[in-house]
């Protein structure tokens, strides 16, 4: 019988336990344990959320509670950062006293993250050990390789982590991307070549699970943002998710060829370019200029990015739309473009924002009313997901990364293409994936705690 106080593997065991990030999207934080250690993969947070499901107090920045692991964190051999979303890297700097182990990740999450922790005092106190692709190294008793795909920023990695007792392929967040923008297009073979492997389990995205087809290319967006800018006529804001940077280039790029100077507003936005400039992921030849310069151009030279597409209250598109930026003044005949979906649970927090920007009588854009495709999400689709499964062939399908829904849409689909065991189960579970194969559910109390900004 499991108890708090004995749960410990063994030689024998493999397991995989979620603090966060199944059952819902966001704030992951996953667990592997194997012969007495665990290894962390991913260390996220969620924004504007409740502690408890009927809590109506929201908190800026939220993630899973790390009691469990912050308790035995002398077993905790390390915490792997797949890539440089906050859903997945953003409790760090937070938490990471809980943990004092070291950090693995390739170069760009790590420039990123190394920018977090100054940012908290934490500036070369960390230890991150930078870890190129297709890499394969021991940490513990754990063997981790990275293999790259494509996501919606640079570097994205899904991890092969094997032990004495199995093989566990997770993916992290994906889609299959032959034209990302920044990056290599995404490769089958190294998947494919997982067949070969005897992969127990694979711990797979499930965002968009319950979409049929496959996601939009990132580089099939160009033109219809072209077109917006192009035709508009005063100034043009961008409402985009602060990390993608291949959107941003292609921003930039756009904002060149329509005679337009491209600023920046928001510190996520402002944070992500500089890692991507530092890192030479960034064209040299796109020029950014500072926010404090908009004041001195025509209206119809400028192109604005900024942060707040769901809605979040302190953000720069927040801010336009109620005459608080101290940058810029939206005017009317000015356009807004939403290039990003609403995420469950802001739709309340965008029709405030879109509310409040018609208000103003600009011209607002969202991209489902679009002409031509404006935004392409980061995750796979349900065809995406099959091929994935019929490439690697696992013997188990784990769903995470999604709510209840887009979970039991992944598992369905893993059977469909012949996975022979399909586990659902949410934060907190204990996932045993070797011997008897089976969840224990609600093993650990999974909860959330507040962060400090």
């Amino acid at each position: 019988m499991f108890t708090i106080s004995t749960l410990s593997p063994s030689e024998h065991d493999l397991w995989f336990l979620p603090l966060g990030g199944t059952g819902e999207i966001g704030m992951n934080l996953n667990l592997y344990g194997h012969a007495g250690k665990w290894l962390m993969v991913d260390c996220g947070v969620t924004f504007n959320a409740s502690l408890s499901p009927d809590a109506t107090t929201l908190h800026e920045v939220v993630s899973a509670d790390p009691s469990f692991i912050a308790d035995r964190h002398e077993d905790l051999v390390g915490i792997v950062i797949t890539h440089a979303h906050e859903d997945h890297l953003g409790a760090v700097p937070q938490l990471w006293r809980r943990f004092r182990c070291p950090v693995y990740t390739t170069a760009f999450t790590a420039e990123f993250l190394r920018r977090k922790l100054a940012q908290v005092g934490l500036a070369g106190k960390v230890p991150i050990i930078e870890v190129e692709s297709r890499a394969r190294i021991d940490i513990g008793p754990f063997n981790v390789e990275w293999l790259p795909l494509t996501h919606s920023l640079p570097e994205p990695h899904s991890l092969v982590i094997r032990t004495a007792a199995g093989n566990v392929f997770h993916t992290a967040d994906w889609k299959i991307d032959y034209q990302p923008v920044v990056g290599e297009p995404f490769d089958p073979l190294p998947f494919q070549e997982l067949a070969h492997e005897n992969i127990t389990a694979m711990v797979c995205d499930s965002t968009n699970a319950n979409r049929p087809g496959r996601s939009l290319s990132e580089g099939e967006l160009y033109d219809g943002l072209y077109e917006l800018v192009e035709a508009a006529e005063g100034r043009v804001v961008v409402g985009c998710f602060g990390s993608n940077i291949a959107r941003l280039i292609t921003l930039a790029k756009i904002a060149q060829q329509t005679g337009r100077y491209m600023a920046l507003l928001g510190r996520s936005l402002q944070n992500m370019v500089s890692t991507a400039q530092a890192t030479d992921v960034w064209p040299k030849d796109l020029r950014l200029i500072e926010a404090s310069h908009l004041a001195y151009l025509p209206k119809s030279e400028v192109l604005l990015v900024a942060t707040g597409s769901q809605g979040e209250p302190r953000t720069a598109l927040n801010r336009l739309a109620n005459n608080s930026h101290y940058a810029c003044e939206l005017d009317v005949g000015d356009t807004v473009i939403f290039s990003s979906i609403v995420i469950p649970g802001n739709e309340h927090s965008v029709a405030r924002l879109i509310a409040a920007l018609e208000r103003k009588q600009v011209h607002i854009v969202v991209a489902k009313a679009a002409a031509k495709p404006i935004h392409a999400s980061g995750h796979p689709c349900a065809d995406e997901v099959a091929e994935l499964y019929r490439w690697v062939q696992p013997t188990i399908a784990i769903p995470v990364h999604g709510e209840t829904e887009h979970l039991h849409a992944n598992a369905a689909i893993a059977k469909a293409a012949f996975v022979p065991i399909q586990l659902v189960g949410t934060n907190g579970d204990l996932y045993i994936l070797s011997g008897r194969v089976r969840i224990r559910p609600q093993v650990v109390k999974a909860g959330r705690i507040a962060l400090k900004q």
